[in-house]
């Protein structure tokens, strides 16, 4: 185990102090890459039972607090956490051969915070949130698409509301871990670890 000083082993050269930074750094390189979808995420849940379940989510926020994503309260994922409030997201960007694991406790976003976004979306977006059952079994695409087609038509020209069961939730990071491919296997694997204010930092053997 290492702590994090002013005098850094060589080992953690090019990571920064905090992983927060760290992070902005390794998705501004994916991003400036013209990744696609370079902010998808993994998400991983479990149910109060332990049974796992894992999907991709865009990553729609970031700062201090957490790592943001949005969906419908009703969804199997929300339905997980709010039996198990706690999850884990790993971004991987092959193309770079880089993996951040992040894992955390999760909280809703405020209803203010829900609404900005929402309004950012397209009105497209907006509907089509409002119209879906999401993960229900329905009778066909095509009813599904007409109920669409109608709710878009009724709110033309028209503020869509917010639906009271679509939010966000917010991953508060415990733990990051960064991943990066080396030769013969050798990968640099540098984790993080909250203790209190403060982020220890160790090197793990890959």
């Amino acid at each position: 185990m290492v702590e994090l000083t002013s005098q850094r082993p060589p080992e953690f050269a090019g990571f920064a102090p905090d992983p927060f930074e760290q992070f902005r750094r390794w998705l501004a390189d994916a991003k400036a890459a013209d990744i696609e979808l370079y902010d998808a995420m993994a998400l991983a849940t479990a149910s109060r039972d332990g049974r796992p379940s894992v999907r991709m989510v865009m990553l729609r926020g970031f700062d201090r607090r957490g790592f943001v994503f949005f969906t419908n309260y009703e969804s199997p994922k929300a339905r997980d956490l709010a039996e198990n409030p706690h999850a884990a997201l790993l971004f991987h960007w092959a193309r770079f051969g880089r993996q951040i694991r992040i894992s955390g406790r999760v909280t809703r976003t405020s209803r203010e915070e829900s609404e900005a976004y929402f309004r950012s979306r397209p009105i497209e977006s907006q509907v089509a949130a409002l119209v879906s059952p999401q993960s229900r079994v329905i009778p066909s695409r095509e009813a599904l698409e007409a109920v669409f087609r109608a709710k878009l038509a009724e709110f033309a020209g028209r503020e869509v509301p917010l639906p009271p069961f679509w939010g966000g939730f917010r991953v508060e990071p415990d733990c990051f871990e960064f991943w990066e491919a080396g030769p013969y296997r050798l990968h640099n694997r540098v984790r993080y670890t909250r203790e209190g204010e403060n982020w220890r930092i160790e090197l793990l053997a890959p």
